[in-house]
């Protein structure tokens, strides 16, 4: 069940988010999580309190020597928070990853409100390297942004996925977890079309870390050779283990159990 998965990301001190959730949701569904760390957060369940950006230079030679030696089977970017970066990082990816699948979250804004990416980076993020990924996995508030319009609802979702995929995106899951009521929709379009899933939602605080859990997952799956439906399938249950069985650390936003147990052959029906 390996896969190599290089992680293009920043760092949660905390543990919940960033790199620390990538390894932990790329391991535990049986694969080999690799790093290039993008930037360091001073981060805990209130919100992140402090920002170091890592030099260019090194983001470069992180991934070059991952790839050059160890090689991978799947991509995943999270934290990219300013233009030199977001061109480095595809720069780094169109020169030695051509062909890898690549998971891009469009990482905008922490789970406490911080913000992690620039405002001058979004048209940046979108011309560069939103054309290189095979999927995107933005929540509504990203994908507002990345669309200029409103979502309020699962028409509106599918009116911004199709809007996202004329970006040049080839396939986007589009988390309908802001949205208000009992369930939770998730919306995956490709070429050959839309499809639903629908789950009830958790009643919890403990949600911080979801998204780049979620990508990760799904890197993981795309590394081991699924499909892009049972990637995004087996990841979306990991993440509600994940969530169900959060150890309810923090006074804020809590961590989910990365190391919950799961199957990581089983794609669920």
């Amino acid at each position: 069940m390996k896969g190599r998965v290089l992680i293009i990301a920043g760092s949660d001190s905390g543990g919940g988010a960033g790199i620390q959730a990538d390894i932990k949701a790329v391991t535990a569904l049986g694969g080999f999580a690799m790093t290039a760390i993008t930037a360091l957060t001073a981060q805990n369940t209130l919100g992140v309190h402090g920002v170091a950006g890592v030099p260019i230079d090194f983001i470069r030679q992180q991934i070059a020597v991952v790839l050059d030696d160890l090689g991978a089977d799947a991509l995943k970017t999270g934290m990219l928070h300013d233009v030199p970066v977001i061109e480095a990082v595809c720069e780094e990816i169109a020169a030695r990853a051509k062909g890898i699948p690549l998971v891009a979250d469009p990482v905008m804004v922490a789970k406490g409100g911080h913000p992690l990416l620039a405002p001058d980076a979004v048209e940046t993020l979108k011309a560069r390297l939103l054309p290189l990924a095979t999927v995107i996995t933005p929540n509504l508030p990203e994908a507002e942004v990345l669309t200029g319009r409103p979502i309020r609802d699962v028409p509106a979702m599918r009116e911004a996925a199709a809007a996202l995929r004329g970006l040049g995106v080839p396939a986007v899951l589009l988390k309908g977890g802001h949205l208000e009521g009992n369930e939770v929709t998730d919306l995956l379009v490709t070429a050959d079309g839309a499809e639903e899933f629908v789950a009830p939602r958790i009643d919890t605080r403990h949600t911080h870390g979801t998204g780049c859990t979620l990508a990760s997952a799904i890197a993981a799956g795309l590394a081991q050779g699924m499909s892009l439906r049972d990637a995004v399938q087996r990841a979306r249950a990991y993440v509600r283990a994940a969530i169900a069985a959060a150890p309810g650390y923090g006074a804020g936003h809590g961590p989910l159990d990365h190391g919950v147990t799961v199957d990581p052959t089983r794609i669920p029906g």
